[in-house]
């Protein structure tokens, strides 16, 4: 995030290398010979003049996974028109998707804005059991809707919501037609397509909603009003049934035997589905729904919704947790029956906090804002006593980094929306170090020093100390000052954890390089180091960092963190939960499973958990026996530190063997050939593996390293040989003389549809000092890979931000677009440039935030740790309308 990218910054230097000339003379009297009556040699000629420009290159890579609407609104591209079920534009699954439809005159200029693309068709091989989600970019403005047909052309099933989200879930095996439809403006959207059905979202069968019937309130007023009311009803056909002023009303719509002409105009332009909807009870529910829609933007009603028969089917209290797949892969639910960190706190110092987001609010204690340049902090002062975070912008939006960090540590669990925290019974303490432009050693050590109780700057020292300290940034040299502070912080008796970095190198990288500060690198959801993960001797321990490059939990969304953050537009602030990755994100879930150790055991010391740490006590061990350069001393495993934490206490709690997978998922996707397993015991006591089954002949899962009770690693692996083109699942069924558990597993066999696009990319050469594009390279693309170069570059400082225009406003990285930085969104780096350089490589993909589907999203309340934002464009950094295209 640009909030570190001052702190973060590495130079990428070619150095020029210039020969030496050497010229001999001679003594002698100015004659013009030697002595030797030899010639003089030549005059030496001056150097060349040094280069002062230079070229800057590399290349962008959009994952697998991931495609794009082929006639979105940018006309860079030629269209592929997928706007009817003849044409429906062939797509792979799992996908994450990006789209771009609108109505007759609606959206910027370009290709589709007076003739309208109102409908996008997909044709894809869908299982039973999957999900297909729609994310609505610019549901304020605009309204989108999610239909389902079949290969005759027979819509079976839709979701016709006005909010941000519309989904559906796949009845049975087939090949289908899904339809993004635009029913009123324009708008992005992410279409995502996987195996998970998120918990909390609402989805009904025909029978749920009381056909002709809606539940209406009238704004204020309007229902008192006789000839207002009486209009508006007659308008709508409606009548009556229950209620009364000022409250809400039960009301008929109208007669199943009205004229088709009234129907039609009150349906608009999406009367021309009824064709294709051929089970009455279908069309029934589709009719009462969207007269329902139609109601809400009548000026006059406040309210309309439908009347169910039944509550919508019971989930999980929160929401996104399915999706979560980084805590089954350190155990933390089965450390979660033990203890959730009930009155630990964890010490956020990072970009400050949102402590208006739902999932957050009573999860914080008092903090601090540390930053002390008023331009540097955007909140018009030095240090004050208020944390919240403004935004730090990259290209005009905000990761809200400390917010996301907070959510892996703490986010409420079973609170009935969005996801939970590795210690969702915990507390943080938000202290804020990190504005637009970074921060300093000297910021981040006064907030290190207020949290520990220590004299600072701000002259007051908490209430109550921190028990951890989380510290997600990073990138600065050797300070012995700042040493001299961590050995004080941990005499106190604080243990400190700190991202191992983003740069993947092996240089040290502080502070999580110093002496007692856990370093933490960071694993991809199958525990492979992931790529920009720093390693070295410094590691000390590794934790889920996630790759959004990916997806190999098959449930169509990147395989990032995903934790709670924060969204600006042109209406101000938005709570959303999002996707990162990077050590950052790593960092917190060690910070969290620490806090359910202290929980248990007050008393740790920080020396305690580095014998333990070094002993395997608190992890499962990857790489190389013992402590390895890549994942210190392993991967961190919840269940395992709660149990080495009651054992410090002599607490040996009742046998309770529970076998578990690090997944319940596995996407081999087109391209992967075998992925990792990881069978253990979450629990205390004997269990033994008896049997592993797999449902289909292609797929077979052999132990790696597995003990006697047959836990361990193993490897799955699929066999496409002699297989047609689809999309395919199986099952592997682990029998243990406990309990028995089954692990999904997907694979697609189709030669075009494995091809990664995200469409035409905007790279943009950033000047750090006043933010201004200083160029911009535009590439097309070819099977997900995109180069780019600029030539006559003069030296300085740079950043380098990509992404993708599908409306064609000419902002780059709009919801529902893609988008990258070097090295990475979550921390930009600054480019030093120097010399011709090359090799600048990232990732550029869909960055999808998930909004609060049982609640509004918005804040109930302004607390003392909050305050309102200024609205501020969410797609900040502009491109040129033409640039240079390969």
């Amino acid at each position: 995030m640009r909030a570190q990218s001052r702190i973060l910054s590495i130079a990428l230097m070619v150095s020029l290398l210039l020969a030496a000339c050497g010229g001999g003379g001679g003594g002698g009297g100015g004659g013009g010979d030697n002595d030797d009556n030899t010639p003089d040699p030549s005059p030496v000629p001056p150097p060349p003049p040094m280069e002062t420009t230079f070229s800057l290159s590399g290349t962008l890579a959009a994952p697998g996974s991931q495609a794009v609407d082929s006639d979105t609104n940018d006309p860079t591209r030629e269209a592929i028109g997928n706007n009817t079920l003849a044409t429906a534009q062939p797509i792979g699954n799992p996908v994450t998707l990006g789209g771009y439809v609108n109505v007759p005159g609606a959206g910027a200029p370009g290709r589709s804005t007076d003739t309208g693309d109102v409908e996008d068709f997909f044709r894809v091989d869908l299982l039973a059991g999957q999900r297909i989600t729609m994310l609505v970019a610019d549901f304020q403005q605009a309204d989108a809707d999610l239909y389902l047909y079949d290969t005759q052309g027979n819509i079976i099933d839709f979701s016709i919501a006005t909010g941000e989200v519309e989904s559906l879930t796949i009845e049975e095996d087939g090949t289908f037609l899904v339809n993004a439809s635009a029913f009123a403006g324009a708008t992005n959207y992410i279409l995502a397509i996987g195996n998970t059905e998120l918990a909390g979202s609402t989805r009904f069968s025909p029978l749920d909603v009381i056909p002709w019937e809606a539940v209406v309130k009238y704004r204020d007023g309007a229902g008192g009003k006789a000839s207002a009311a009486a209009a508006l009803e007659r308008g709508f056909d409606m009548r009556q049934l229950g209620g009364g002023p000022e409250r809400y009303r039960l009301m008929a719509l109208r007669a199943r035997q009205v004229a088709a002409q009234t129907q039609n105009k009150r349906l608009g332009r999406a009367s021309g589905k009824m064709q294709y909807i051929k089970d009455e009870a279908l069309r029934s529910r589709w009719q009462t729904l969207l007269a329902i829609k139609s109601l809400r933007d009548d000026p006059m009603v406040e309210a309309a919704e439908p009347n169910y028969r039944v509550q919508p089917f019971a989930t999980p209290d929160d929401e996104f947790f399915s999706l979560q797949w980084h805590y089954p892969l350190i155990s933390l639910p089965a450390a979660w029956d033990t203890t959730t960190g009930d009155g630990v706190i964890v010490a956020v110092i990072d970009s400050g906090v949102l402590a208006g987001h739902p999932d957050l609010q009573g999860q914080f204690v008092d903090g601090f804002d540390f930053i002390q340049d008023p331009d540097n902090s955007l909140d018009g002062n030095g240090i004050d006593p208020d944390p919240t975070d403004p935004g730090a912008p990259i290209g005009g939006s905000s990761s809200f980094h400390g917010t996301h960090v907070s959510g892996t540590v703490a986010a409420r669990g079973g609170n009935g929306i969005g996801l939970t925290g590795a210690a969702f019974g915990a507390r943080v303490m938000p202290l804020r170090a990190l504005g637009v432009d970074g921060g300093t050693t000297y910021d981040v050590g006064q907030a290190v020093r207020y949290a520990a109780g220590l004299p600072n700057d701000s002259g007051t020292i908490p209430q109550q100390t921190a028990d951890i300290i989380n510290l997600s940034l990073g990138g600065s040299a050797f300070s012995q000052a700042n040493q001299d502070l961590f050995a004080q912080v941990r005499d106190a008796g604080i243990p400190v954890v700190a991202a191992a970095g983003n740069e993947a190198g092996t240089d040290p990288f502080y502070p999580a390089s110093y002496d007692g500060v856990i370093s933490v690198s960071a694993v991809d959801s199958q525990r492979r180091l992931a790529s920009y993960s720093n390693r070295g001797p410094q590691v000390d321990v590794t934790a889920p960092g996630g790759d959004n490059g990916v997806d190999l939990t098959g449930d169509g969304f990147p395989d990032g963190v995903l934790s709670t953050g924060g969204a600006l537009d042109d209406g101000g602030l938005n709570f959303v939960y999002s996707f990162l990755n990077g050590t950052s994100m790593a960092a917190p879930h060690v910070a969290g499973v620490l806090a359910l150790m202290v929980s248990i055991n007050p008393n740790l010391a920080p020396a305690d958990i580095d014998a333990l740490l070094v002993a395997g006590s608190l992890t499962e061990d990857l790489g190389d026996a013992g402590r390895d350069d890549l994942f210190g001393h392993g991967l961190i495993n919840a269940q395992r530190a709660v149990l080495a934490a009651l054992e410090s206490i002599g607490s040996s709690p009742a046998d309770s063997p529970r076998l578990e997978a690090s997944t319940g998922t596995l996407n081999f996707g087109a391209a992967a050939d075998s992925l990792d397993l990881v069978l253990r015991n979450g629990g205390k006591g004997d269990l033994q593996v008896q049997a592993i089954e797999v449902s289909e002949p292609w797929l077979q899962v052999q132990p790696v390293s597995a003990n006697a009770a047959g836990l361990g690693d193993y490897v799955a692996a699929v066999d496409r040989e002699g297989i047609a083109p689809g999309v395919y699942t199986a099952t592997i069924t682990i029998d243990s003389s406990v309990n028995m558990l089954s692990v999904r597993v997907f694979m697609s066999i189709g030669g075009d549809l494995t091809a990664s696009d995200v469409g035409v990319v905007y790279i943009l050469l950033l000047d750090t000092e006043d933010e201004s594009v200083i160029n911009q390279f535009v590439s097309g693309g070819d099977d997900g890979m995109y180069p780019f170069r600029f030539d006559g570059v003069e030296a300085g400082s740079y950043e380098i931000i990509a992404g993708s225009d599908a409306d064609n406003d000419l902002f780059i990285c709009d919801a529902g677009e893609a988008c990258g930085a070097w090295l990475t969104i979550d921390q930009p780096i600054v480019i030093e440039l120097d010399g011709d350089t090359g090799g600048v490589d990232f990732p550029v993909d869909y960055q999808v935030a998930l909004p609060n589907l049982t609640g509004t999203g918005q804040p109930s309340a302004v607390t003392e740790t909050a305050r309102p934002l200024e609205p501020r464009r969410s797609d900040g950094i502009s491109r040129q309308a033409a640039g240079e295209h390969e």
